[in-house]
C-alpha cells in the first residue's frame, strides 16, 4: 500500500485522527482513516499470587471496566517507557515497584490505531497514595488473586485487550 497524501482531520491533547489517500497493490485508490496516539505502557502489579487492578468508567463503552494500570504521557509527549511505567503505577494505584521486568510489546488495534504498548511486570511493591489525574477521579483499585482474575476473564468481566494481552505475556514469561 502506498500513501499518496495525508491530512489530520482532528487533533486534541490525547490523539490525532488522520485520513490518508492510498493506492492499493492492484492500483486502485481509496482512503484509510486511523487514530495516532503516543506509545503507552501497561503494568502488571503482582504481589505473590495477587494482582492489582484498576476500575474506571470507559466512556466509549458506557460502562466501568477492570484493567491493569496503563497510560501515556500528557499532551502526546514521548518519554522513557520505564519511567512511564513507574509513573502510571504510582498515579493509578499508589504502588511503587522495586522491580520492573519487561514482558513484551502489544499493539492495541493495529487496523485503526497507530500506537504501540510495552508491558511490564511490577514486583517488590510498596504501598502509597494514588496520584490520579482529573480524568481518573472515578477510578478505584483492588487486589485479586489469580483464580479470581482468571474467572473475571472467563466470564467477560475483564475484556480490555491490553489486559488480556499482558496476562498472556505474563503466562509465557512464567513458563520460560
Amino acid at each position: 500500500m502506498e500513501t499518496l497524501g495525508s491530512q489530520t482531520v482532528y487533533s486534541n491533547r490525547w490523539m490525532e485522527v488522520h485520513e490518508d489517500t492510498i493506492r492499493r497493490s492492484d492500483g486502485s485508490t481509496g482512503i484509510y482513516g486511523f487514530v495516532d496516539r503516543p506509545d503507552f505502557v501497561l503494568v502488571v502489579p503482582l504481589d505473590g499470587d495477587r494482582f492489582h487492578l484498576v476500575e474506571q468508567f470507559r466512556y466509549p463503552l458506557g460502562q466501568r471496566c477492570w484493567e491493569f494500570p496503563a497510560g501515556t504521557l500528557p499532551d502526546r509527549a514521548v518519554g522513557d517507557p520505564v519511567d512511564l511505567a513507574h509513573r502510571e503505577l504510582r498515579e493509578e494505584t499508589g504502588l511503587r515497584a522495586g522491580r520492573l521486568t519487561y514482558l513484551g510489546p502489544v499493539d492495541a488495534a493495529p487496523a485503526t490505531l497507530r500506537q504501540r504498548g510495552r508491558v511490564y511486570l511490577a514486583t517488590e511493591l510498596t504501598p502509597g497514595e494514588p496520584e490520579r489525574e482529573p480524568e481518573e477521579q472515578d477510578m478505584r483499585s483492588d487486589w485479586f488473586d489469580r483464580a479470581a482474575l482468571e474467572q473475571m476473564i472467563r466470564t467477560g468481566e475483564i475484556t480490555d485487550s491490553g489486559t488480556l494481552a499482558a496476562y498472556s505475556l505474563l503466562l509465557l514469561h512464567e513458563r520460560a
